[in-house]
């Protein structure tokens, strides 16, 4: 009898020793989770783009040559000079990615005031000069490809080029000779047929674009074109040329939007998971 309390004794002391241990261990340690920050999509949208652009264009041409009936030779005009135009235009193209697009463009510049002059001998006068006057317009036809070269927020910066073709139109052109020493005697003036044709052309841009939405960009930039010299008026006997121009040079100042088909940038959204709980051990 004396064995069987002893046992009995000693396994509540042992059961009431366990108990107090479970209480007095420390619940294990859970570290808590680790979520790391949303991450945005910041690469341009891509795909096809239409694009408007006007413009403004400091001319310069770099010479005439007219015929010389009496000597049968080509002589330079005394002066000659060609005034600011405006220019608006259109175009399709494409973003091939982040850093480079090509377009197609068709831009018509306005009518160029031509003014010139050439020195010799009139029917009023051994010693003349006369005045030229006519006008030059033209459609350019352009491929085009460009390289996005530093993008800073909304604004991208970058560079260009193009080539293609002018087809350039000019005016009748209408001669007055009058007497160098007395400028109120002068010939009947005459009118030349205008010339008209294509001619190669290049470009060179550079610019700016900043995003007005996330697929509507404006665009200012400056563009040098340069258009080779050809036909500019007629004989007054004939159908053959009597006046060639030289190179064309324009420095323009531009402004534009692009609209794009490709859609806008996706964002990347991060979904927080639920919390892991710790668990407690009694």
């Amino acid at each position: 009898m004396r064995k069987i309390l002893l046992a009995g004794t000693a396994m509540l002391l042992a059961g009431a020793g366990a108990a107090s241990a479970a209480d007095v261990l420390p619940a294990p340690y859970v570290e808590a989770p680790v979520y790391e920050a949303p991450v945005q999509t910041v690469s341009a949208a891509g795909g096809w783009y239409l694009r408007g652009d006007v413009g403004y264009s400091w001319n310069k041409m770099k010479g005439a040559d007219f015929f010389q009936g009496g000597l049968g030779t080509y002589a330079p005009f005394a002066t000659a000079s060609l005034r600011n135009s405006y220019s608006v235009g259109g175009g399709v193209g494409y973003q091939i990615n982040s850093k480079l697009r090509t377009d197609v463009t068709l831009d018509y510049f306005a009518k160029a005031n031509f003014r010139g002059s050439t020195i010799g001998s009139c029917g009023v006068a051994t010693a003349c000069t006369s005045t030229d006057i006519t006008s030059v317009s033209g459609l350019s036809l352009l491929a085009n490809a460009y390289v996005d070269l530093y993008k800073k927020g909304r604004f991208t910066f970058y560079a260009g080029g193009g080539l293609g073709g002018t087809r350039v139109k000019w005016d009748d052109l209408n001669n007055t000779s009058c007497s160098t020493a007395n400028p109120t005697l002068c010939d009947p003036s005459f009118n030349h047929g205008g010339a008209a044709g294509w001619r190669f052309t290049y470009a060179l841009m550079a610019g700016a674009s900043v995003d007005v939405t996330c697929n509507v960009k404006a665009d200012v930039g400056y563009r040098y074109r340069h258009i080779s010299g050809g036909a500019m008026f007629k004989s007054l006997t004939s159908n053959g040329y009597q006046g060639y121009h030289k190179a064309i040079n324009s420095h323009e100042v531009r402004g534009g939007l692009r609209y794009g088909f490709g859609g806008c940038a996706e964002q990347e959204v991060y979904v927080e998971p639920a919390p892991i709980m710790p668990v407690v051990y009694k």
